[in-house]
């Protein structure tokens, strides 16, 4: 009691997951889908167009095409992305994508890549914004940045594991402090320095001009490739709307188009006008200061507002934003990531744990494993961003080229099904796929000995695992159906009236499953050694609200029916029989707990209960297969035993 209390004080009290008013008070609108999931992309302008820019080396002027570029790019994935909103409405993004539209082992690879792209986001966030803050204090807090990481890593996973609204409305501030300066500093200095517009056109078109005759224009071409591949962890986060539509607000379509607008729309420009300010500001590198930090001081300073202690003092103040909003982006990772897990899970690629929601509706296991990865990395890379910037842009990449792939396959398939209408929507997908492949491929060839190895050999080494885990539940699933199939025929008797139990009566209680086999079995053994001792015959099912079924009121009663279902088919059969029989149905986060709730219920109904269960027992039974199937059975039994009730177990083997 003591122990769940404290829970309840750091985490917040249980939340009915049946209630639709729970639903309706935790989805997000669009503002804060935008605020929660675009975080991830928009602070990717606090390092992305800096890597493009100084890619050009000497040859600053070329970034006036980078800076077009940028825009147009975000453009492209955010509108080729769309339409995964809209041909998957329930969510799952580039993992949904590439299984539904690829092939399922095309889809473990993207899930594999977004799980490590949700993680890489957590650490690059955290690692670049300890960063930020550690230019402000004393040198001799460096030792200390890993665990000051560990710090603020412990502190998202305790704001997550409360509700994804709440740590999203604590981060807010933040969020909007950072589009304000931005906004203000991008359109001060472009306004204060708009008389060198009309000629930048013009002199950047003169200066390529030269350079071409210099080197060619293939070499021209291929420094704004590389620069413009270097780049390529601006657009990271774009996919985190179509990875959790179904945490949108109804209707979810729209909503997440909407999001996606205010996140290209704000992307784009803080990106773009950042790159157009070095250019108009001549932003030279400066040894430990970023180029935003020297481009944003020369702006302030020039501004005029007061001496150089107030000049400092805004520039600390916009960093601190930006350093902020990287925390903010950190949040994006303990988002998305248990989503991916989730619906992996669902696939059985991993543990079914990883569905399973906790007292305040969040994937838990989701949360907790993504932090633990997080703090891996960071200490394994010792937080290195340059690092931790490759891994991070390779594993989108490969998802973003999955899933655009994805989309040319879809629309070429069913060109025929709507009209004209596939041809844009085709030539966007293929547009979006070469960029995004032609990036990966480029950053795989030149950083594959700086860190790409480690991005395919950790996506290999996962998918590796969600094989085998998936073939062991393949193989548990068919030794299931052919129990099922044992008690498929097993005959109903003559009788059609509904006999109620006694409550004084000798009553066993079958704690049940979906598996109609597997309650047959227990029923059938219980009668078949104690014969005539029971009268009342009582079978329970608690249902889990997972993340799927908490997709939506539909997906709630469809789980409704398809329980009464089951449970209706015992109780009919015992009637059958003449056996006095009823049922007892229950929903939560936690089915140890329901089940242990009712059975407490029942006891106190009838007095004289007995409980049975199956449990599933393997023939090599180890910490792996424990892993993989929850201990419900052993767990109910301890909790009822303390409670002074019987409960059997009986040994199904599979």
């Amino acid at each position: 009691m003591k122990n769940k209390k404290i829970r309840e004080i750091i985490l917040g009290k249980p939340l009915d997951p049946m209630k639709s008013e729970t639903r309706h008070s935790m989805v997000l609108v669009a503002f804060l889908a935008w605020v929660g999931l675009g975080a991830d992309g928009l602070s990717s302008s606090a390092y992305g167009p800096e890597e493009t820019f100084r890619a050009l080396g000497a040859h600053t002027h070329l970034g006036l095409y980078m800076a077009i570029a940028t825009a147009v790019t975000v453009f492209i994935i955010a509108l080729a992305y769309n339409q995964v909103i809209e041909l998957f409405p329930t969510g799952g993004g580039g993992y949904r994508v590439a299984t539904k539209l690829v092939g399922p082992y095309m889809g473990l690879t993207s899930g594999c890549a977004l799980v490590l792209d949700y993680v890489l986001t957590i650490a690059i966030s955290i690692a670049s914004g300890v960063d930020a803050l550690a230019s402000f204090l004393p040198l001799g807090f460096q030792p200390y940045k890993l665990w000051a990481e560990a710090f603020f890593i412990g502190l998202l996973i305790v704001m997550n594991l409360r509700g994804l609204k709440e740590a999203i409305q604590i981060l807010l501030p933040i969020f909007l402090g950072f589009v304000a300066t931005h906004l203000v500093l991008i359109v001060y200095g472009i306004v204060v320095h708009s008389s060198h517009l009309p000629g930048l056109v013009p002199a950047t078109m003169a200066e390529t001009g030269e350079l071409a005759k210099s080197m060619g224009w293939t070499g021209v071409a291929g420094m704004l490739l590389l620069a413009y591949s270097q780049g390529g962890g601006t657009y990271t986060g774009l996919e985190a709307v179509s990875n959790n539509v179904n945490l949108l607000a109804e209707p979810r379509v729209r909503t997440g188009k909407i999001t996606m607008m205010y996140m290209a729309l704000s992307l784009a420009f803080t990106a773009a006008g950042i790159i157009l300010l070095y250019l108009l500001w001549d932003a030279r590198p400066v040894e430990g200061e970023t180029l935003n930090a020297s481009t944003f001081k020369a702006i302030i300073a020039s501004a005029g507002l007061g001496g150089q202690t107030l000049n400092q003092a805004l520039l600390v103040i916009v960093l601190a934003f930006e350093a902020g909003l990287l925390f903010v982006a950190a949040n994006t990772g303990f988002l998305g990531g248990p989503s991916v897990l989730s619906n992996m899970a669902a696939d059985s690629w991993l543990p079914h744990k990883f569905r399973y929601l906790s007292t305040r509706l969040v994937t838990e296991n989701g949360i907790l494993v993504l932090g633990i990865a997080a703090l891996a990395i960071l200490f394994w890379t010792g937080g290195k961003v340059q690092l931790l910037v490759v891994l991070y842009s390779i594993s989108v990449f490969l998802t973003f080229a999955i899933s655009l792939f994805g989309l040319c396959l879809y629309w070429w398939q069913s060109r025929k099904q709507h009209g004209l209408r596939w041809i844009r929507r085709f030539l966007l997908s293929m547009l979006g796929f070469v960029i995004c492949a032609g990036i990966l491929v480029i950053l795989l060839i030149e950083r594959f000995a700086e860190g790409g190895w480690a991005t395919v050999a950790i996506i290999a080494a996962m998918a590796a695992l969600c094989v085998y885990i998936r073939n062991h539940y393949r193989e548990t699933k068919q030794a299931i159906h052919s129990v099922d199939e044992v008690f498929a025929n097993q005959p109903f008797g003559p009788g059609t009236e509904a006999v109620e139990p006694e409550p004084e009566a000798q009553t066993a209680v079958f704690i049940v499953g979906s598996s109609r086999g597997g309650g047959l079995h227990a029923l059938l053994w219980v009668l078949r050694m104690f014969p005539g001792h029971f009268k009342n015959f009582i079978f329970v099912n608690a249902r889990t609200v997972d993340s799927h079924a908490y997709g939506g009121e539909g997906a709630l009663e469809k789980m409704r029916e398809e329980a009464a279902d089951t449970l209706e088919f015992f109780v009919d059969f015992c009637h059958s029989h003449g056996m006095a029989s009823a049922s007892y149905i229950g929903f939560g986060t936690d089915a140890v707990d329901e089940v242990t709730k009712m059975c407490e219920e029942i006891n106190r109904s009838f007095p004289n209960s007995i409980f049975f269960t199956s449990k599933l027992i393997f023939a090599q039974d180890n910490w792996f297969t424990r892993v993989l199937h929850n201990q419900a059975a052993l767990a109910v039994q301890r909790r009822l035993h303390l409670e002074g009730l019987q409960m059997v177990i009986l040994p199904m083997k599979v």
